[in-house]
């Protein structure tokens, strides 16, 4: 049986990472080892998004995917760290696809993407037979139609949306249960 992957997609701020956080956190609590990486906007002082981080969701590690200023491969207002993304998220992935039982991926979106190695790592973890949760932009499809096929061929991908997202996050219980349930542990 193929292993159990769900992706979340929708509009920015509607709620998608706090939904895969969720379920990380559950599937921890169930004592399946969880790997691979989020990425966290970073706000400034005065409130506004100065950019994103990418964090080792086993070792906690912290560096920038992106934010704003920086001279790397500019995605919107944002320069990407090619750097930091490689070091960790990488790093991060091949941990993952070696120790966890589950692995998290938020976000596949153009950010991340970028990074030539970092894509190379992702399309690795999507071959491979672990369970996954994660999001994926919303305009993913016509971005990387690549990445995106091999993911709605092998994963149940829900929209989320203001009127949806409270049911799905009283769902991350279950849909943890199931990728503890499908992991190789």
């Amino acid at each position: 049986m193929p292993p159990y992957r769900i992706f979340y997609t929708g509009r920015p701020g509607v709620g998608k990472s706090t939904i895969v956080s969720r379920v990380k956190d559950i599937v921890e609590r169930l004592g399946c080892r969880v790997g691979g990486f989020l990425a966290p906007e970073s706000r400034g002082p005065s409130g506004g998004r100065v950019g994103f981080y990418i964090v080792d969701v086993a070792t906690g590690e912290r560096g920038w995917l992106a934010r704003i200023g920086y001279p790397g491969p500019r995605i919107g207002r944002y320069g990407v760290v090619v750097e930091d993304a490689v070091r960790i998220g990488v790093g991060a992935l091949r941990r993952a696809l070696r120790e966890a039982d589950v692995i998290v991926l938020d976000e596949i979106g153009p950010m991340e993407l970028a990074v030539p190695e970092l894509r190379s790592e992702i399309i690795e973890v999507l071959a491979s037979d672990k369970p996954i949760v994660g999001v994926v932009h919303r305009r993913l499809k016509s971005r990387d139609p690549d990445i995106y096929r091999i993911i709605r061929e092998s994963s149940t991908i829900i929209e989320v949306t203001l009127e949806n997202r409270d049911q799905l996050l009283g769902e991350a219980e279950s849909v943890a249960r199931r990728l503890c349930s499908g992991s190789t542990r």
